[in-house]
């Protein structure tokens, strides 16, 4: 895996459940996978200041991202006991209640993909340079504050 040209891990747009369907089926007739493990994230409608988010326009410094992104796919390869792995992050707007995150995980074993998941999840949200402008129902925005 270490010799793997990084992914580009990017979507432009809201990531579809058909997307994610297709992703997953994949996996299904794979006799060695005993669980898998599925993180969404979601644009929330989050009310800042009296205004609510309508949707989070996404930017990255593209080519550090998926350099950071492949770092983090190797390092949980290496730390936990996986089948495969999927990562998947938008670009660009995706308004509040569509997927701009979609991570998959599958193992052997059960107990590996809820590490996993949460390691890589955490690791996408401290390191990965993805930044969101959150739009608002009036137009305005703010960069958002990751928590």
């Amino acid at each position: 895996m270490k010799d793997k040209k990084p992914k580009n891990v990017f979507k432009h747009g809201a990531i579809s459940s058909e997307f994610i369907g297709d992703s997953i089926a994949k996996h299904q007739t794979k006799t060695s996978i005993g669980a898998h493990n599925i993180f969404l994230g979601q644009v929330r409608a989050d009310v800042i200041d009296n205004k609510t988010v309508s949707a989070i326009e996404y930017t990255a410094y593209e080519d550090m991202a998926n350099a950071k992104f492949h770092d983090i796919r190797e390092a949980a390869f290496e730390k936990f006991e996986l089948t495969c792995m999927h990562i998947y992050h938008s670009l660009g707007e995706v308004k509040a209640g569509e997927i701009c995150l979609f991570v998959f995980v599958s193992s052997p074993r059960r107990k590996v993909v809820f590490k996993a998941l949460e390691f890589i999840v955490e690791a996408i949200k401290a390191d990965v340079p993805v930044f969101g402008k959150e739009i608002f129902e009036d137009e305005s925005h703010q960069w958002k504050v990751n928590n």
